[in-house]
Order: structure tokens, then sequence, then C-alpha cells
């Protein structure tokens, strides 16, 4: 079959790696950047400082759509004249529009990154990790007028582990959706995948966060999640902890939850400057010791010092 590719990042490189083991044709790619940049911007990012998505676009000699919009009239003409039997679409901002979608011969399929219906929305890696769950998953489903609402096509489970932050979690589910890239084309050149309806009745929304997210709240929010939404944040956004008019931005990979009650909730009760350390009083009576902190913006290289001489 002839499939073209939406996406961006990892899940756009994982779609591509997938359809090309699959054995069916690449006949083109749209990627994201394209939608958000002016073309001079792109070429001079393309030449200078190239995004994984256009290194494996060269790297496999792919036919690289230049269009503006997954929209436009212009790739709509484009899906046409490739005569594309598949549309996979893998990351990607814009709400693709019935005119586009119902052009592919077989299908145009989405690729998200939970058990939907449940983590609908933006970012599901984040919002897993944020709400403590012990499990995600990928799922392909059909594109239709409303985002991630499709009827489902395929589906894995994918293991949250206790440590686990953003980062490490959307590793593992690009990589799953690439492995199941090739059984899934398969199975819908000789139609042999039966559309699942979505159970509303078990959908969950998240929008995406705001700065406001960011703040780490010990006072309202216990030990595990506080060390969920630091975890959670990475690798997009740091978190941090306020300190009179400092702020420290913890390491997601250096946190340890303790027993005890040494203090007023919010308050640091234990440093360490050899391990440029924090330990601050959480809601649950129980404590948060964050490792290799690091003070934000110019004072960062003075951690060790401030920390040192701070007074608890």
């Amino acid at each position: 079959m002839k499939v073209v590719i939406l996406g961006k990042g990892e899940m756009l490189t994982n779609l591509i790696e997938g359809v090309l083991d699959s054995d069916n044709k690449i006949v083109g790619v749209l990627r994201y950047e394209r939608t958000i940049y002016p073309e001079w911007k792109l070429k001079l990012r393309d030449f200078f400082n190239a995004s994984q998505d256009k290194i494996i676009i060269k790297q496999h000699r792919l036919h690289e759509i230049r269009c503006k919009s997954a929209n436009s009239k212009e790739f709509r003409r484009e899906l046409l004249s490739l005569n594309a039997d598949i549309m996979l679409v893998g990351t990607w901002g814009e709400k693709i529009q019935k005119e586009t979608f119902d052009i592919p011969t077989v299908a145009s399929v989405n690729v998200h990154p939970s058990l939907l219906p449940k983590y609908r929305g933006p970012n599901p890696y984040l919002q897993n990790i944020l709400h403590g769950e012990t499990k995600s998953g990928v799922t392909f489903h059909l594109l239709n007028e409303k985002f991630d609402r499709g009827e489902i096509l395929s589906q894995k489970e994918i293991k949250i582990f206790p440590n686990d932050t953003s980062k490490e979690l959307k590793d593992r589910t690009v990589y799953q959706a690439r492995l199941m890239c090739a059984e899934l084309l398969k199975k819908l050149e000789y139609g042999l995948i039966i559309p699942i309806s979505q159970r509303e009745e078990d959908a969950s929304y998240y929008s995406n966060i705001t700065d406001n997210d960011k703040m780490l709240d010990f006072q309202s929010e216990t030990a595990e999640q506080i060390s969920a939404r630091i975890r959670a944040l990475h690798p997009w956004l740091p978190s941090y902890v306020s300190y009179k008019d400092k702020f420290f931005i913890p390491n997601p990979y250096k946190l340890k939850i303790l027993s005890g009650n040494s203090g007023n909730i919010g308050e640091i009760v234990a440093t360490d400057s050899k391990q440029n350390s924090i330990s601050v009083q959480c809601i649950d009576n129980k404590i948060l010791k964050m490792d290799d902190v690091k003070l934000y913006g110019f004072f960062k290289s003075f951690t060790k010092v401030f920390i040192k001489n701070l007074k608890i």
C-alpha cells in the first residue's frame, strides 16, 4: 500500500521506520515543522541544525510534502496525486478536516499515546505520570471530526515504572508504535480489522498544562504527588521549588521520599551541600529529598555555596 505520514519528533520517525519495516511504500511525508515555521526559517534550521525528522526523511530519500497545512488545498491535491491508500498521523497540532481525511482510499489513522478513551488530549505521557498511573499504552484509531474519538483499530498496553519520567515513557511508547505499525498495515490491507467504538463512559480529557503547574506546592500535594509532577514535566519543562526570592530546579532522577515529620509543611528541613540536596516537609508528613538541585538562572553556578549557607 501507498502511505503518507504526517507528524513530528520521535513518533514521526518511529512511524517512518514502522512503515518501512512493513514493506509498504511511503509516498510522502509532511512534518509538522512546516506548519509552524516560515519557509526561509525552516531552510536555515535544516541547514544548520536539522531535526531528526528531516535527517530520517533525507536518509531514506523520502518525498517531502511542502505544504503549510494538512487542511490546505495544496495538501489535498498532493494526497490525490500520490493516490494514497493510508494517511498515518502521529503527533499533529492541527485538527484535520473531513475533506482531508476522507481522501485516502483505505483509511486515515491517528496514533495516540494512551489507552483511549482514557487520556485524550495533548501530552498523555505527562498526564499519565502526573495522575499516578501504572500503565499507559498506544492506540491506533480512525480519524474523525472529533479529537481522539475515532474507532479503535489496534491498542497495546505499556507499563509505567515507579521512577519513570515522561521521557522514558515516551521512548517506550513510540517504539511500541513502530512495532505495531507493520501488523496494523497488513491487517488493513487484507480487511482483517473490525473497528471498535470507544466507550464514552470511560473517557477522560486533560488540556495543556499552565505555568502554575510548574510551581511545586508542598502545602497541598503529598510527597508522591510532587515527585510525580517533577517526573511528569521532564523533559519538556522544569519544575520549581521556591525559597524566599530564589528558585531551585529539582533533578527528576534524584528524588527520594522519606518518612518522618521534621518541621512545618512546605519548609526546607534538611540540606546537604555535597549532594546539592534540599529536603522539604510535605503535607502527608513525609519528606521529599531532592539531590542535585540547581538554582534557577544566573545563580545556578552558586548552588553549592547557597545551600551550604542556607539557614533552616
